[in-house]
């Protein structure tokens, strides 16, 4: 397991020196993006769907990301209500999302394989409701033009979401016990094959060190916050919960996970200038994350 894990710090290493070497730049990394988001998630969940039968006491992973979502969202508001404007908008967007498909599924795949992706994708599919539907309107909603939304936009989000749309579809293929042809199967195992390299040299590509020391003590205090209830809520539904043991961890691991990668367009759209500061919380969490993993995986086990 040590080995894996080196291996995946090597990735993001890879893509952190291209970066400083000019052999990459950050901007290159919004079509590397695009293609892990669009093509090389959407091939994983295909074929993880499709080996793997999906239980429907699984659809509960997705039921509690939705309801820890909106708990964890309203504790934050309650906590950062007394900021101003603009960063209390940008700590409640950051407070509920994870990062699933670019950070957790390489990692998760090399622990438990195909049927760890499986109950991470139910756990990603509550996760993609709450950044593409709440998250958006809590970004439009502090924003300097404020709500401006309209349901069709919301249900567009939902709708272009390629990786959102595939958990959709698949899981219903794979309830109804439907099965996609093999050809098209192995093409997509092929293109699956990319999703953990690119994923982790894109994590490189965008890793920067530079702090703000304005932001300093609202980086600390939404750390402490994001990680504190995530690890209470995910030991007291570890121990309460009846599922099996991968159910367990999916949550316990799950509500440690990073934050969402959505969160940095969400705010260049609605014209934040807190982009720095949302980009080195990012960078904190996934090494944070990566820890957390790393131990999981070496100690507990």
């Amino acid at each position: 397991m040590n080995q894996e894990f080196l291996f995946l710090l090597l990735l993001i290493m890879v893509g952190y020196v291209f970066k400083r070497l000019n052999l990459l730049k950050e901007k290159d990394g919004e079509a590397m993006g695009r293609i892990i988001f669009n093509i090389t998630l959407p091939a994983l969940i295909i074929v993880t769907f499709d080996t793997v039968k999906v239980e429907p006491s699984l659809l509960l992973l997705t039921v509690i990301v939705l309801i820890y979502g909106m708990l964890s969202l309203f504790l934050a508001w309650l906590i950062f209500r007394k900021e101003e404007k603009e960063l209390k908008g940008t700590l409640l967007m950051l407070a509920p999302g994870y990062n699933v498909g670019i950070f957790a599924f390489p990692l998760v795949q090399t622990i438990w394989g195909a049927e760890g992706l499986a109950y991470f994708g139910m756990f990603d599919a509550g996760n993609a409701f709450i950044l593409f539907g709440i998250v958006y309107i809590i970004g439009s909603y502090y924003s300097k033009e404020g709500l401006t939304l309209k349901p069709k936009i919301i249900l567009k989000k939902f709708g272009t979401s390629i990786p959102l749309m595939t958990y959709f579809i698949v899981s219903i293929l794979n309830y109804c016990h439907l099965h996609l042809p093999s050809a098209f199967i192995d093409f997509a195992t092929i293109l699956s094959k990319a999703n953990m390299p690119l994923s982790f040299l894109l994590l490189g590509l965008y890793l920067n060190f530079k702090f703000e020391k304005l932001y300093i003590k609202p980086m600390v205090k939404f750390l402490l916050f994001r990680y504190g209830t995530g690890l209470l809520f995910g030991l007291i539904l570890y121990f309460l919960l009846p599922f099996n043991e991968m159910f367990k961890y999916t949550i316990l691991i799950g509500l440690l996970l990073p934050i969402g990668s959505s969160i940095l367009p969400f705010a260049l759209e609605f014209k934040y200038s807190t982009t720095r500061f949302i980009g080195t919380l990012t960078n904190m969490t996934i090494i944070i994350s990566m820890l957390i993993l790393y131990l999981f995986a070496n100690f507990i086990l």
